[in-house]
This record gives structure tokens, sequence and C-alpha cells, in this order.
């Protein structure tokens, strides 16, 4: 994963100086315009605008004295608007970084529960396939040969995969053509035909859900490739409500039981990382299946305050 370093060159910067001469001209100006406002006052009022009554004279003094302290609170709040910048410019560094390091554990868990655990396979399957040759029971040892075949176009097929979401440009693209450029290469690659619709409604999320919003969807469509035996998938988009984004996953596959998917695997996990991905948005995530029902991956997501706390930054992780 390649990271663009984060350009502060454009920020508003406050210095050191500029705090110092703020604090002694909110202690100095008050007391200042007061002692303007009584001088010119009495000055207005006893040689200016003599022949003015005394209500009016103290209205243009008034007048005068407000300008002045506009022209402070300005000022003031120029400054005040610059910190704020720069808090905010330093959150967004936070969450980048939260998100980068959320992500690297996602991937290593993945490394794990996928890749390490077929290469262990192959291992021990290797071993056996010695054994066999070495005793002269050549058929079974190309029936072996057979299955670690296919196990290892699966372990192919995971790489390609995995090298496919690291080299997305979700950030520099928007979601909805790299949506419909990635669901296009799924499928030529596998053979599964996959209708997208509304994508249109997720152009509006936030870099940071955009790209976490993607990666469900390819973990779903990586499960469709896996287990479900499918024909053809769907990625529907929805607004079920005001602020809301629905996204439904399904396939026509042969299904499975969520309530009997507790036990670990690299299955179940997929399932467990989008959920994670759906909750780190303030969303949620809902498996729907059955036995030769296919399968129903639903998630929900707030279009609202809550998704752009979470996500109000420029991925500065975008696998290029």
């Amino acid at each position: 994963m390649i990271h663009r370093p984060i350009n502060h060159q454009d920020e508003p910067h406050v210095s050191r100086r500029e705090l110092r001469h703020l604090k002694w001209l909110t202690a100095l100006v008050p007391g200042l315009v007061v002692l303007i406002y009584e001088s010119a006052r009495q000055e207005a009022l006893e040689h200016v605008l003599p022949a003015l009554p005394t209500q009016y004279g103290n209205l243009v003094v008034w007048v005068l004295v407000l300008l002045l302290t506009y022209g402070f609170s300005a000022f003031v709040f120029r400054i005040v608007e610059r910190l704020q910048d720069q808090a905010l410019a330093r959150s967004r560094d936070v969450a980048t970084m939260r998100a980068v390091v959320d992500e690297r554990a996602r991937l290593s868990r993945e490394l794990h529960d996928g890749f390490a655990q077929l290469v262990a396979y192959l291992l021990v399957r290797i071993d056996t396939v010695t054994g066999l040759v070495a005793a002269q029971r050549l058929p079974e040892a190309q029936a072996e040969l057979e299955r670690m075949r296919s196990a290892t176009d699966d372990l192919y097929q995971d790489v390609r995969e995995s090298i496919t979401e690291l080299r997305t440009e979700v950030v520099q693209r928007g979601l909805p053509s790299t949506l419909r450029e990635y669901v296009e290469e799924y499928e030529d690659r596998h053979g599964v035909a996959v209708s997208l619709h509304g994508e249109e409604r997720a152009a509006d999320l936030s870099p940071l859900a955009a790209y976490q919003v993607l990666r469900i969807v390819q973990e779903a469509l990586a499960n469709v490739r896996k287990h479900a035996a499918a024909r053809q998938a769907s990625i529907t988009f929805e607004s079920p409500g005001p602020r809301r984004l629905q996204l439904v996953i399904g396939d026509d596959g042969i299904g499975f039981d969520p309530a009997a998917g507790s036990s670990p695997g690299p299955k179940t996990f997929g399932l467990a990382s989008m959920r994670e991905r759906a909750e780190s948005l303030g969303g949620s995530l809902d498996i729907e299946s059955g036995s030769g029902d296919g399968t129903r991956v639903i998630v929900e997501l707030p279009l609202g305050e809550v998704a752009n706390a979470r996500g109000r930054t420029a991925l500065a992780s975008a696998a290029g």
C-alpha cells in the first residue's frame, strides 16, 4: 500500500508571536476602548457637537467606538479560525493514520487466515505426495496432485484479487466509476455475471467511506467466487431513508446458514471483516441466506454527520 505524504504547505499557520500579540491585545483593548469612548464622548459633546442634544452626541461616539470594537473582533476571529483550521488538519492526520493502521491490521489477518493457511495445506500435501510416490502408489499421488493444483489455482486467484484491490484508485476516480470497472474485470476473470444498480447514490461518500464500501463489495464478491457456486450476482445501492445509504450484494448461489457460521475460518473471517468496516463508518451489516436460497449482504450507512465525522479525510493511503 502506497502512502502519499500529507501536504501542509497550504494550511494556515499561527505563530507563537501572533498568539502573544493576541493575548496582549485582548488584555489592553477593552480598557483602551473605554478610555477612547470617554475621551471621545467628552470631546464630541463639549467641542465638536456642542449644538446637538446629549443623547445624539453619545450615539455618534457610540457608533465610532462600535466600529473600532468590530474591527478588533474581526481580527480576533480570524486568528481563532486559523487555529481551528490547524486543529482540524491535525485531526485529519490522526484519522488518516488510524485508517492506515486499521487497514494494515485487516490485511495482516487476511494474509494469515487466507494465504498462510492455504500455503500450509500445500506443504502438508507435498509431503503426502512424496510418501505416495515413494510407495509406488502413483494413481493416488496423481489424484493428490490434482487436488493440489486446484488449491494452487485458488491461491493464484486470491493473490490476483488482492493485488487488484490494493491497486484500486477509488480516491482519485470516485466510487461509481471504480465499481463499474471492478465489476467488468470480475466478470471477465471469474465468469460470474454481476449487475450494478444505483451506484451514483454513493458518489457523495467521503473518500474514506468510499474506500471501505469498495472493500466490502470486493470481499463479498470474493465470497461469491469461493463459496457460492453462483451464476450471477448483483450490487444495488438504495436510499431507505433521509441521509441513509443501503448497499445490497446478492447472489443466486447455494447459500449457507448464517447461524452456523460461528466457527472460525476464512469465510467467517471475511464476514467479520465486512461487518467491522461497516461499523467503522457508523453503519451496520446483516446477512440473509439459506441453503439453496443464495445470499444477501445488506449494509446500511449514514450519510450525515456520523459518517462525515468518521470519514472527513482524504484517504492518504490509496493503493497505487
